[in-house]
C-alpha cells in the first residue's frame, strides 16, 4: 500500500509507528496534496467488490498514475459505463483487493452532466 500511495498518488509518508505501536495495529501517515491518509495494518480483504474510494487527478497525472499502477503489476478494474461531461477514470486494485479510482472530473462537472440527463 505505501507504493500505492507514494508511486501512484503521489503522496509523502510522514509517520511511521514501527516497533511503537500507540494504536491497535502498525499503521502510516502519508499526506497527499494536503490530504491526510492513515494506513493501518491488517488482513488482505478476501474478496473484490466495487467499493472504492476515489481522487480527484488531472489528464496529466491521470496517464502518469497508469504508468506507475503497470510498473507495480496491479490488475486495473474496467471503469463502469460514463456520462458524457463526468470525466475519465481509471480504476485498479491494491495488493489487498481495496479498490482505488482516478478521475479526472470535478463534483460540478458530474452533476451538471447527471443533472443534464435528468432534464431529458
Amino acid at each position: 500500500m505505501t507504493r500505492v500511495i507514494i508511486e501512484v498518488l503521489g503522496g509523502r509518508q510522514v509517520y511511521a509507528s514501527g516497533a511503537k505501536q500507540h494504536s491497535i495495529s502498525p499503521e502510516k501517515f502519508f499526506d497527499v496534496g494536503g490530504l491526510w491518509i492513515a494506513i493501518m495494518q491488517g488482513d488482505p480483504l478476501p474478496t473484490r467488490t466495487y467499493n472504492h474510494i476515489a481522487f480527484k487527478v488531472s489528464l496529466e497525472q491521470l496517464a502518469k498514475a497508469k504508468l506507475a499502477i503497470e510498473n507495480l503489476g496491479l490488475e486495473f478494474r474496467q471503469s463502469r459505463p460514463r456520462v458524457d461531461g463526468e470525466g475519465q477514470s481509471l480504476y485498479f486494485h491494491d495488493y489487498d483487493n481495496h479498490l482505488f479510482e482516478l478521475h479526472t472530473g470535478t463534483l460540478d462537472e458530474r452533476l451538471a452532466a447527471y443533472k443534464k440527463l435528468d432534464e431529458l
